[in-house]
């Protein structure tokens, strides 16, 4: 005889068997919220239990997509797997939505599944050459209109090249990138960037061009040879659209020959003489053109000498004397020199200097090479001093420039100062100087009359 607990197991489970079957029938699956790729193949389940004689249908909206096993929509994508799950092949983004699996009885019960697609970004450049062009000054609009789901970010950079590498620099967010007050510096790739999280990110590059007239600048705008030697001028020429460079000489436009080369490499233009003749001293003139300007630059050759420079320190070695050097460069012998010095009377509040002394000075036997180095001493100096002095030379193509100011001071008295703090202690009355130096150059060019 079976124990009472397993007749009492029995009865109930025919009692809940007996249920089921009286209920009808029920979903064994849920309603969810599916996410899926454009392009993925997507399977949404529906499972009833004692479902009998009753129709399960599918629907999107009003449409009707299956009855029972049968294929009601006509795209062929649609099928039924294993039953009565519905499965989307290659799904696109018109196939987001609510999809009703649904008991065709008179409670209508049914079940829910939403559908949203992820789209991979996308992009509408403009301009779609991906190529803008704007003058100096102006403005350009660089735009990137993306779609997708979720709704992309769009990023803006600019592509800066630096000695082979490639570095981004982070410029904004949105749809638009906008440049105002376009300069010359604002040429050159910009990149917009798209991305949803869905698939890689899209870069889209764009060029700009700022359009501008030439700019000039000269390697040294006074070029110093002699005659049997060579002369190199160089310009550097900025321009877009690309500009025309002209060499003249005198106003007189120059054309290649035996002696005279001009070359091009990158944005410098060069112009060499080769075996300098007395005729090709003068003034040459580099011209560029482009259809937004004109710009030009001036360079003197010159056989004169270069402007003396100063070698010695400026701490003298003894209270009432001081042993100036200096080298002047010249391709000829050094026909005279010219040394003008005077001392400085300084305290805290002002400087005084007190008068010129004009110093002719012999020229240097002939070096044999092009830089002459000259040494003088200044004898009869006040203890404890400063003093400036200024240089000029001559050869037999002329005066050159006169030197800067140079400073020095001698040994002794209370006020001494060391040599480390003089360049800083008369900075600012050199500059002042420099300013007048218009002034200093006509009492010079009076005493050497």
């Amino acid at each position: 005889m079976e124990p009472s607990w397993v007749i009492l197991a029995t009865a109930l489970v025919a009692v809940f068997a007996q249920n089921n079957r009286n209920d009808g029938p029920r979903f064994l699956s849920r309603g969810h919220s599916f996410r899926t790729v454009v392009g993925d193949t997507l399977l949404l389940p529906c499972q009833v239990q004692n479902l009998g004689s009753l129709v399960l249908l599918w629907r999107r909206g009003p449409a009707v997509l299956t009855a029972a096993s049968l294929m009601v929509t006509r795209d062929e994508r649609f099928r039924l797997v294993d039953g009565y799950n519905l499965q989307i092949t290659d799904v696109g983004p018109q196939d987001a939505g609510d999809y009703v699996c649904q008991i065709s009885d008179r409670v209508a019960r049914d079940q829910v599944h939403t559908v949203e697609v992820l789209v991979p970004p996308s992009v509408r450049a403009s301009p779609e050459s991906r190529h803008a062009a704007a003058r100096r000054g102006g403005a350009a609009v660089l735009e990137c209109r993306a779609s997708g789901n979720p709704v992309p970010s769009v990023t803006w950079h600019k592509l800066v090249r630096n000695r082979g590498n490639e570095s981004n620099t982070r410029l904004g967010e949105g749809a638009q990138l906008q440049l105002s007050r376009l300069e010359r510096h604002h040429s050159g790739k910009y990149a917009c960037t798209v991305d949803n999280g869905v698939g890689p990110p899209i870069v889209t590059e764009f060029q700009l061009q700022v359009l501008y007239p030439p700019e000039i600048t000269v390697e040294r705008s006074w070029v110093h040879t002699g005659e049997g030697f060579r002369a190199e001028l160089l310009c550097t020429v900025l321009a877009d659209p690309p500009a025309e460079v002209l060499w003249y000489q005198n106003s007189f436009p120059l054309s290649a020959s035996e002696r005279v080369t001009m070359s091009v490499r990158g944005n410098n233009h060069t112009l060499l003489i080769a075996n300098v003749q007395p005729e090709d001293f003068g003034n040459f003139t580099c011209v560029a053109d482009n259809s937004l300007g004109r710009a030009r630059q001036h360079v003197e050759v010159s056989g004169r000498p270069g402007a003396a420079r100063f070698t010695s320190p400026p701490l003298a070695r003894s209270r009432t004397s001081y042993t100036l050097s200096f080298s002047v460069d010249s391709y000829p012998p050094l026909d005279e020199l010219r040394l003008l010095y005077r001392q400085l009377a300084i305290n805290e509040s002002f400087q005084q200097p007190g008068r010129w002394h004009d110093v002719v000075i012999p020229a240097p036997e002939p070096a044999g090479s092009l830089t002459h180095r000259v040494t003088h001493e200044l004898k009869g100096l006040e203890p404890g001093a400063v003093y400036e002095a200024i240089v000029q030379a001559k050869n037999r193509y002329g005066w050159n420039e006169v030197s800067d100011i140079f400073q020095f001071h001698t040994l002794g008295g209370s006020h001494s100062v060391h040599a480390d703090e003089l360049s800083p202690m008369f900075s600012t009355a050199i500059a002042c100087r420099l300013t007048i130096s218009t002034t200093l150059l006509a009492l010079y060019t009076h005493l050497l009359g």
